[in-house]
């Protein structure tokens, strides 16, 4: 179709124009209209856009119709020429559709929406009125697929009553069968009731027969007394015998006791911590070692910090660890650098052992647990020297033996049954320790704790 090179439209479409600007396009012919913009953008150079659409230029297609929608209806609208330069990037793209809209008879195989969102561009003479046709034949469209939407779902709705129906009668018919099921076993319950008050009359009067030959019975066993009672004074003669060789078998059972026997005596006490009434009965005395002392390892004054290893990773809440130390007999194991290195790592490894024990010494203090601090050790060219703490039992694990596997050996030699607690954020130190019946905690978990008691 011609256009005025000036970019002014022609005096017959003056009149539609006018009239469209009073009404918004319909929102098919609007998002078709942008399309058809949005495609005939990339044929025009930057100097041909107009300077509020210049930004968008290296925009993909589908990317100015998301973002730059709104400002080319606008200019499409607003500036003339903007609109000419389109409407002939259209005329050839769509050639046939151009000249069928110029000589006012638009192809019927198009869709409307089409021919209205081109004619928009174009302005050919009515282009208003086809605007307007396609705006009632999308909302025709619509209503038909709503029409046909509610059809579908009404007859949804149908099938589903018709399935909810078909289930209210077969459970009627269900509770029904139970309830005839009900009321005959119900009857069958009251005849099995006659027959037993029946068979209790019966043992009743057996019982009473009975009364008699027990009364025949006591003669006869007052008889046999005579003759048992001497027979009871042999045998305890000879329990007093086998009284005095198991006396004699427990003295030097406890002269030689194993490390077995010390488990076996610390998860009793454990046991009797728990039921005060127990300990009192039995009367024991207190264990004089412990599993932990039977592990082999370095002890302080035989180390130095040379190829020391560190490990750090983190975890909460120092309520949990106060409740854990409550358990009877409970026993912490610390993996000392492992903490150190979380808690304050720019300390020379030293100055890190002194603090953690310190903390500990006071934690034990308080709670009154056992309490195993264990520290990675190699082949040293000097001793570490250092003191234990009161209440805290200070190991180097052997050369060749990290402090994973010392706490490891720690862990498997308590007995089961006894709280064991193992403060260590290594993975692998924590789920070897949990299979073994031990409870891993985060190493930062205990450096809370500590800063409360410091």
């Amino acid at each position: 179709m011609e256009q005025p090179e000036n970019g002014a439209e022609p005096a017959g479409a003056a009149g539609d124009a006018a009239e469209a600007l009073d009404r918004p396009l319909p929102e098919g012919v609007r998002r078709r209209v942008v399309a058809l913009v949005s495609d005939a953008f990339g044929g025009l150079t930057v100097a041909e856009l107009p300077a509020q659409l210049r930004q968008y230029a290296r925009f993909t297609p589908s990317r100015r119709a998301k973002f730059a929608g709104n400002a080319m209806a606008a200019a499409l609208e607003g500036d003339p020429l903007f609109r000419q330069r389109i409407g002939e990037r259209l005329g050839k793209t769509q050639p046939e559709l151009a000249k069928a809209l110029e000589s006012g008879s638009p192809p019927a195989a198009v869709d409307p929406v089409d021919v209205a969102a081109a004619a928009y561009v174009l302005r050919p003479a009515g282009w208003v009125k086809m605007v307007a046709a396609a705006g009632e034949e999308a909302q025709r469209a619509d209503a038909e697929r709503a029409d046909e939407a509610g059809r579908r779902e009404l007859d949804r709705l149908r099938e589903e009553l018709a399935q909810a129906r078909g289930q209210i009668r077969s459970d009627t018919e269900r509770l029904r069968a139970e309830l005839d099921a009900a009321r005959k076993e119900s009857e069958s319950l009251h005849r099995k009731l006659r027959s037993a008050q029946a068979d209790v009359k019966r043992g009743e009067a057996a019982l009473r027969r009975k009364d008699v030959e027990l009364d025949g019975v006591r003669s006869q066993a007052a008889a046999q007394v005579s003759a048992a009672e001497s027979e009871t004074r042999r045998l305890k003669a000879r329990l007093a015998e086998a009284e005095a060789a198991v006396e004699a078998g427990r003295r030097a059972a406890r002269e030689g006791r194993s490390v077995e026997d010390m488990r076996l005596r610390l998860l009793l006490d454990t046991v009797l911590d728990a039921a005060q009434g127990l300990r009192r009965e039995l009367a024991l005395p207190p264990a004089g070692m412990h599993p932990a002392d039977m592990v082999d390892a370095v002890e302080p004054g035989r180390m130095s910090p040379k190829d020391i290893a560190a490990r750090a990773l983190s975890e909460t809440d120092p309520a949990l660890l106060d409740q854990l130390l409550a358990l009877p007999q409970a026993h912490l194991v610390v993996d000392g650098y492992n903490v150190t290195k979380t808690g304050y790592p720019t300390m020379p490894l030293e100055k890190q052992r002194l603090r953690l024990l310190g903390g500990l010494s006071v934690l034990a203090a308080r709670s009154g647990a056992e309490i195993t601090c264990v520290f990675d050790g190699a082949e040293l060219a000097a001793p570490v020297l250092l003191a234990p703490p009161r209440g805290v039992r200070v190991l180097f694990s052997k050369p060749g033996v990290t402090a994973d596997e010392l706490i490891r050996q720690l862990v498997r030699a308590e007995p089961a049954g006894r709280p064991v607690v193992v403060v260590s954020t290594d993975r692998e130190v924590a789920d070897g320790v949990a299979k073994a019946g031990a409870r891993p905690v985060a190493s930062a978990l205990l450096l809370k704790r500590l800063s409360r008691v410091s």
